[in-house]
């Protein structure tokens, strides 16, 4: 792994509200492993399965507990409802943003139509 790769947290299974305090606790170790602040997590929740509200209260406190860490976090692999809670609650801001060719995030270097 390259030192600008960012590390990934994996959430998977349903999540309860009593296993949030030790993924915060699992993910500032992560982050705490030789990594200087700045740089970025992804939290991968594709094996989530049904989210409910403990999911999004557990991404919160992820989120929270990487900023105090001086990192930022992404959500990766959110599936439609996981999405629409995030969105509802005002934490779409957190998700990736979808890869475009060869791994490029987002956007484009052509130009809009409408401008020069």
């Amino acid at each position: 792994m390259d030192a600008t790769d960012p590390k990934v947290f994996h959430v998977a299974g349903p999540v309860e509200p009593a296993d949030v305090p030790r993924l915060c606790e699992e993910l500032s170790a992560l982050l705490r492993e030789g990594t200087a602040a700045g740089g970025e997590v992804v939290c991968e929740v594709g094996g989530v399965g049904r989210p409910g509200l403990a999911t999004v209260d557990a991404l919160a406190r992820l989120h929270l507990t990487a900023r105090r860490l001086g990192h930022r976090m992404a959500v990766r692999g959110a599936g439609p409802d996981l999405r629409l809670l995030l969105e509802l609650v005002g934490l779409a801001g957190i998700l990736s943003p979808p890869a475009g060719p060869a791994g490029r995030r987002g956007g484009t270097s052509a130009s809009r139509p409408g401008t020069t």
